[in-house]
């Protein structure tokens, strides 16, 4: 796998950092680039403020750094199928709750795919987060 890759952190970002509940309102994103699935750089960035454009404002966002490929515990619908319109692939966290788990799990890939079924309202498992219609 070659790409670069965003997982919604907790201060302070990195690998050690704890996975983000939600992408959409997450502190900042660990950017990994990921060359012959071996990490290569890592990158913080700041989360945009919810207010600035909703929630298809962090998708352009992720968009564009330049990002492939997200890795996330929960979401809305509407910006899940904005990530597929500006072709970054999503894939449900399973769980991992550091960002280095999480990539090692993508990397081995035994991430599934993000779907409607794991999207906040969507059906499916509980999330024990506020998701609100988004």
């Amino acid at each position: 796998m070659n790409t670069l890759i965003a997982v919604p952190s907790e201060q302070p970002g990195g690998l050690d950092a704890s996975v983000g509940a939600h992408f959409g309102h997450c502190e900042l994103y660990t950017l990994v680039s990921v060359e012959n699935n071996e990490v290569k750089t890592i990158r913080i960035i700041p989360n945009l403020p919810h207010e600035q454009g909703g929630c298809m404002a962090p998708v352009n966002y992720l968009a564009e750094h330049g990002v492939k490929a997200l890795i996330a515990g929960g979401m809305g619908l509407r910006p899940l199928m904005g990530f597929s319109r500006v072709g970054i692939d999503v894939y449900h966290s399973g769980g991992n709750s550091t960002v280095k788990d999480a990539i090692s799990a993508i990397l081995e890939k035994k991430l599934v795919k993000f779907s409607q079924q794991h999207t906040c309202g969507g059906g499916g498992e509980h999330h024990t987060h506020s998701c609100g219609n988004h």
